[in-house]
């Protein structure tokens, strides 16, 4: 039996190498700083393993790439950071009409435009989950390690496949370029979900007909009829686009499929939460330094927890929810401008205070100022 190996990468190897572990054999895409490592080390590393690597005109012919490669039968992925996620945005929202299971690898940058590329940010979050037009759901997933870069990036193809549907893979500049030890587990102990294939006669299928919200999707040369289009269309994938009734069934779908499966998607860090009165919360890069401060107050007496997303959307909202029967004092620690901490406000529903410590790019926070700011929450101030 094979051993599991131990590695010195960043987090750009390890999204690699975990989208490779995944299955993934088909990336387009195209330079951006700080996501090109992630590029140019499956340009190398894909060819290897019996895949294809496209570097497209652009980003937004690269997430149309992949869109074609998915529904012939590839696992695919793109990486890129802010400007470049915002052109690929149209296509998102055709992604998300189509069920096309892929995944964009989104390594954050401060902004908006072109902002400071080489340094870190995390203002891309509502812009993972509302970024195209009209209602749709993604998921997004928040690595804090190049351990957490190869396990997640795994479970992001697991979901895209799953439920058929683009899964964005939030992380950032720190992260990315952060060099750290990394497991990797033998092959065998690696789950690699498939999609769900259509069992039925090729007469009988129909692309978008859900079973227990999934429907089983038929890929090129599979013998099966496959009608897909960004129109609203029914079970058959056929243009509907004068019926109201049809479109609010294909978007209760898309959306409800994610929707009633929040609670199985939800990867929550929670540290020293068992007593905690002061909450803090963070993902990616600064879940780090709050896990330090957080350290930091306990030393000092002060009962403070950590709650870090790994699954930032579809949001816990539950979750949080009930957190505020007995934790009245929330802070978001975010680099941007409250993104997160409105999700944290909506979700309690005014039963507790949630304060923002915000960076607005650039630098990530220092534990000593989520630790003072944890001392300020305490004392009232």
């Amino acid at each position: 039996m094979e051993r599991s190996e131990i590695k010195f990468w960043n987090g750009s190897i390890a999204v690699a190498e975990g989208a490779l572990a995944a299955g993934c054999r088909f990336f387009a895409g195209y330079p951006i700083t700080p996501a090109s490592d992630i590029a140019e080390y499956m340009a190398l590393r894909l060819p290897q393993e019996g895949g294809v690597f496209i570097q497209m005109e652009d980003e937004i012919a690269s997430i149309a790439a992949l869109i074609g490669a998915s529904w012939g039968g590839a696992k695919a992925m793109t990486s890129t950071s802010g400007p470049g996620f915002s052109l690929m945005q149209e296509n998102v929202g055709l992604a998300a009409i189509t069920e096309t299971p892929l995944v964009i690898a989104e390594v954050q940058r401060a902004g908006p435009s072109t902002g400071m590329p080489t340094l870190v940010g995390q203002g891309d979050v509502m812009q993972t989950r509302w970024g195209s037009h009209g209602d749709y759901e993604t998921i997004v997933i928040s690595p804090s390690s190049p351990q957490e870069s190869f396990d997640l990036i795994i479970r992001a193809f697991n979901l895209a496949e799953l439920y058929r549907v683009p899964v964005i893979f939030l992380t950032d500049e720190c992260v990315a370029h952060m060099y750290e030890r990394v497991v990797v587990p033998p092959k065998e102990e690696i789950e690699a979900v498939e999609r769900l294939k259509p069992n039925v006669p090729p007469e009988e299928y129909m692309p978008f007909k859900p079973i227990n919200d999934i429907a089983p999707m038929a890929t090129a040369g599979m013998g099966y009829k496959v009608h897909v289009t960004g129109l609203t269309h029914n079970e058959k994938g056929y243009p509907m686009t004068t019926s109201p009734e049809v479109q609010e069934w294909m978007v209760r779908h898309i959306c409800d499929k994610i929707r009633r499966n929040e609670y199985k998607m939800r990867d929550i860090e929670e540290y020293r939460m068992e007593d905690a009165e002061i909450a803090v919360v963070a993902f990616g890069i600064v879940g780090r330094s709050a896990k330090a401060a957080v350290k930091m107050a306990r030393r000092h007496r002060i009962k403070a927890g950590l709650i870090r997303l790994k699954t930032i959307w579809p949001f816990p909202e539950s979750y949080f929810e009930s957190l505020a029967d007995d934790i009245k004092k929330f802070i978001v620690a975010e680099i941007n401008y409250g993104q997160v901490k409105l999700e944290v406000e909506r979700s309690v529903h005014g039963k507790a205070s949630v304060e923002l410590l915000p960076k607005f790019g650039g630098a990530v926070h220092q534990p000593s100022e989520i630790y003072e700011k944890i001392k300020e929450v305490k004392n009232g101030n």
